[in-house]
């Protein structure tokens, strides 16, 4: 019997998010028309021997209940979430909750980090785990040489896999091999963090440093690099498709690879130019997803990499490329969307143009991964990335929004260009 942790942070996380994250909690916001770790879930329930999924994190129950019970509902499988009491750590919340996820005494667990998004092989990496008897199993992939140092990197034994030095974001290169934030580990991992619990406790109480939180255990730094080079250490480095959902516009990233994936797991999620009952959608340009509960006219142009979401109203002539449309937004009569996400309840007037920039990964740099870069540059200026609506914002007809962010509930009155609209 298998388990699977997906750790989903709590509110004060995934502040780069914002404003998208102010109205739907980060792991639950939609990507490729289902919640991000609602990508993770559909990868554990490939596993049969998988039996329980637990999510950890410091959200209010009552902003995660609703969703766990439409999961269990839809998936049939046990799923469970646990709320801690304080943010702790990648490991502090696992040793927190270690009678949870060691009841029933699975043979492994897999844990997976919230804002990843991937190809999650899942099975390949428990084989492997298996194979070396490994305490610790690491999925890795390979970055750029300067990328490298914003991830933890791993030097490895080429001949056996084992992770022989780790460190998390280094000041200097030690390997393009990067952890993806996708574990499998066998039940002795909680002697091993509880030892690192008990030195952290000792130095508190004696230090008499009672500010220093002891519940709060980092994986990487405080498990993974004292156990590299001991021979229970490993990694298998792949090369799927992987990103860190970090800003809104690696969400746009995201959702053109879910897009694709879905050519090979779940065509029926892909809308084609005619539907179940021969009728025209619309004009459809490859990969598409549109809610069925969402309208959209005939003469309309949507693709590549669109994601509609539930209740969203489409009116003729619009034209909308590499975008996420959430919830009941409307985009009126012959407006242009291009790289932007419009928050729910959101409204596009007639003709009028909504566009960002995209922040792709360098196509010319082999392993490249997204940049995520901050809000402002050295300059203190927008930094140019997607162009972003929060929840009911209404743009007027006949105007331009380029390169901005607008927080929820504004309604603009004119055209703007590299803003944010407080």
């Amino acid at each position: 019997m298998l388990k699977a942790v997906i750790l989903i942070g709590g509110p004060q996380k995934g502040t780069r998010f914002r404003p998208l994250s102010l109205d739907i909690p980060k792991p639950l916001f939609p990507v490729a028309g289902l919640p991000v770790i609602q990508h993770h879930i559909e990868a554990c329930i490939t596993i049969d021997e998988l039996k329980e999924i637990l999510l950890i994190g410091y959200y209010p129950a009552a902003q995660i209940q609703q969703f766990v019970g439409d999961m269990q509902q839809q998936y049939n499988i046990n799923i469970r979430y646990l709320q801690e009491f304080t943010a702790l750590g990648t490991a502090g919340g696992l040793y927190h909750f270690r009678d949870q996820i060691r009841c029933g005494n699975p043979d492994a667990f897999f844990v997976m980090n919230g804002d990843v998004c991937a190809d999650f092989p899942l099975q390949e990496l428990y084989t492997f785990h298996k194979q070396k008897g490994a305490l610790v199993t690491i999925m890795g992939t390979e970055a750029t040489r300067q990328q490298s140092l914003k991830y933890g990197c791993m030097a490895t034994n080429k001949a056996t896999q084992e992770v022989t030095h780790y460190v998390e974001k280094p000041s200097s290169y030690v390997s393009t091999l990067i952890n993806c934030g996708i574990y499998v580990f066998s039940l002795e991992i909680f002697s091993t963090i509880g030892e690192a619990f008990n030195i952290k406790q000792q130095d508190i109480y004696r230090n008499g440093n009672g500010s220093k939180e002891t519940g709060f255990i980092q994986l990487e730094q405080e498990i993974l690099t004292p156990l590299a080079g001991g021979g229970r250490l490993f990694a298998l480095q792949v090369t799927t498709w992987w990103s860190q959902l970090k800003t809104a516009g690696s969400a746009i990233y995201a959702n053109r690879h879910y897009l694709e994936l879905y050519h090979k797991k779940h065509s029926e999620r892909l809308l084609h130019t005619v539907n179940d009952k021969g009728n025209a959608v619309c004009n459809i340009i490859p990969d598409v997803y549109i809610h069925p509960t969402a309208t959209v006219h005939p003469s309309a142009t949507l693709g590549p990499n669109v994601s509609i979401g539930p209740g969203v109203m489409i009116g003729p002539g619009v034209r909308i490329r590499e975008s996420i449309i959430l919830a009941d937004a409307v985009i009126e009569n012959h407006s242009l969307v291009l790289h932007s996400i419009i928050g729910q309840n959101s409204k596009v007037g007639r003709w009028a143009r909504v566009e960002g920039t995209p922040s792709d990964p360098d196509p010319n740099k082999p392993f490249a991964k997204m940049e995520n870069p901050p809000l402002f540059n050295h300059d203190g200026r927008l930094n140019p990335s997607i162009t972003i609506l929060g929840g009911f914002v209404s743009v007027p007809s006949e105007t331009i929004l380029l390169n901005s962010v607008v927080l929820p509930h504004k309604e603009l009155t004119r055209s703007f260009k590299n803003e944010i609209i407080l």
